[in-house]
């Protein structure tokens, strides 16, 4: 079908009532994607005419309105992905005090996608080269860099990037299928030196992704890094914000014991990637190959909710159980859920605070927002998706068992909180508050299977109870590892 004959709203993938300033950025996006000077694909020319003659209407008010006089009545909208609900109970309870209401919300490639070619890719990996990096470390980041540059399509885009006090550009943001020998030898030639200041890192690497920034294309940045950053944390954190907002992810993985975990989590999340703790240096070429192939795997490369205010619903906290286990930031409007795989869906849990006084009709409203998802495949805007959610209110008081998925993801969720909670404690200084919630937490680790967490847990405490602080190993191996625990099936405990 031609673009003439297709919904304008759909072309430029906006919803009926969107601002004149969405409708413009919704246009210069699939004017930059489609642009007859970038593609030559048989048919794109025709899409890019339809993104044209969509604006010139929709961006003229008359026109608009004249446009909009002769559509029919909106048609359930065709989703290039699959999604779907699990609520913790079938319906709100009649009371006045708030009450608790969980929702797991999928989204999946459609099943005919997962096996489809993935785009290709425009990833920069940003390298620290500070002085801590020698030895070990940098062999085997070195040694995983040119394993991914032999690994590369005709179609990805790479570049290598090294920073400490000042960042410099190893391999350029470029095909590079020929003469890889001389940029094997550019990446062997890194060497430790200086410090780590990280924005100068991350703004080289984006500048280089901003090069080939292209919406058929993932664009990514892996930053690993071993230290602390400081001074410059606020203007990492503004990049990162700039970059989720042009569709550019971050993966950041430490390496160690010395960084900065929460920095580094806020700085991902803010992209809605994540971050990853490597402990030991022979755990870098894993850990970093399953990042790149994880990214060599992407359907949607981006998924975000975009979220209207609603009396009486307070969403409190948000969790991605799957690809990747994460926070999601939940104190903006627009809440970054990540990429979704070809083969496994992104999952993400939402706790709700219900103020039924609040509320003046029935059903109650949860959530009301817009789901954008966008695919590098597909040549125009996937259109947006009003997600609506509304709860019934009953009058029956006996307890509801919640689904098992529910279940399990909260028996999860609560281990993950009470490290947080504990780590909090002791960074206030209430070391027996703080001690206390670790020794339940590893209670609950070893009724559940997970003795070697358990263990570890023990052996900080003991640590806190000398130091009266929490270690930098211990914060990190049990902030991590009760983070892993969404990605492993649930234990038995052994009856020995």
């Amino acid at each position: 079908m031609s673009a003439r004959n297709q919904d304008y709203y759909s072309i430029l993938g906006v919803s009926r009532d969107a601002s004149p300033e969405e409708i413009k950025r919704a246009y210069l996006s699939a004017a930059q994607k489609l642009h007859p000077d970038r593609n030559t694909a048989a048919g794109e020319t025709e899409l890019f005419l339809g993104v044209q003659r969509a604006y010139e209407t929709l961006s003229n008010p008359s026109r608009r309105a004249q446009y909009d006089a002769t559509l029919p009545p909106q048609a359930k909208v065709a989703l290039p992905y699959e999604y779907s609900l699990l609520f913790s109970r079938s319906s709100l309870m009649d009371m006045r005090e708030p009450q608790m209401l969980y929702v797991i919300l999928e989204v999946q490639a459609p099943a005919e996608s997962r096996r489809a070619p993935s785009p290709p890719l425009n990833v920069s990996i940003v390298i620290d080269r500070s002085t801590s990096m020698s030895g070990e470390k940098m062999d085997m980041v070195k040694a995983t860099a040119i394993q991914i540059l032999r690994s590369l399509r005709q179609q990805d885009i790479l570049s290598v990037i090294t920073f400490s006090d000042r960042a410099e550009v190893i391999i350029p943001a470029a095909y590079h299928q020929d003469d890889r020998a001389r940029l094997e030898a550019r990446i062997q030639m890194i060497q430790p030196s200086g410090g780590t200041e990280i924005f100068q890192g991350l703004e080289a690497g984006a500048k280089e992704v901003m090069r080939s920034l292209d919406g058929k294309r993932l664009n990514h940045i892996i930053l690993l890094t071993d230290g602390q950053t400081y001074g410059d944390e606020q203007q990492c954190i503004e990049l990162a914000s700039k970059l989720g907002e042009r569709g550019v992810g971050i993966s950041a993985m430490g390496i160690g014991l010395e960084w900065n975990d929460v920095f580094l989590d806020v700085l991902a999340t803010r992209t809605g990637g994540s971050s990853a703790f490597i402990a030991e240096p022979q755990d870098i070429k894993k850990l970093l190959l399953e990042k790149f192939n994880a990214l060599a795997q992407v359907y949607a490369e981006e998924t975000t909710l975009h979220l209207a205010p609603v009396e009486g619903a307070q969403l409190s906290y948000a969790f991605r159980l799957q690809p990747d286990p994460g926070i999601i930031m939940t104190d903006e409007a627009t809440l970054r859920l990540g990429p979704i795989l070809q083969d496994t869906s992104t999952r993400v849990i939402f706790e709700y605070i219900i103020r039924l006084a609040e509320v003046q009709s029935e059903p109650v409203t949860v959530l009301d927002g817009t789901l954008r998802v966008s695919i590098a495949s597909s040549p125009l805007p996937v259109p947006p998706f009003r997600l609506l959610i509304q709860r019934p209110v009953s009058d029956r008081t006996e307890a509801e068992s919640p689904p098992p998925e529910i279940v399990q993801a909260l028996s999860r969720l609560m281990l993950y909180r009470m490290q947080d909670r504990a780590r909090q404690e002791i960074e206030k200084g209430n070391i027996e508050a703080g001690t206390r919630q670790l020794q339940m937490l590893a209670a609950n680790l070893a009724s559940q299977g997970e003795r070697s967490l358990a263990r570890t847990i023990a052996f900080e405490v003991e640590r806190i109870q000398q130091d009266k602080g929490i270690s930098a190993e211990g914060r990190k191996r049990i902030k991590y590892g009760t983070r892993a625990l969404f990605l492993a099936p649930p234990k038995k405990e052994s009856l020995s």
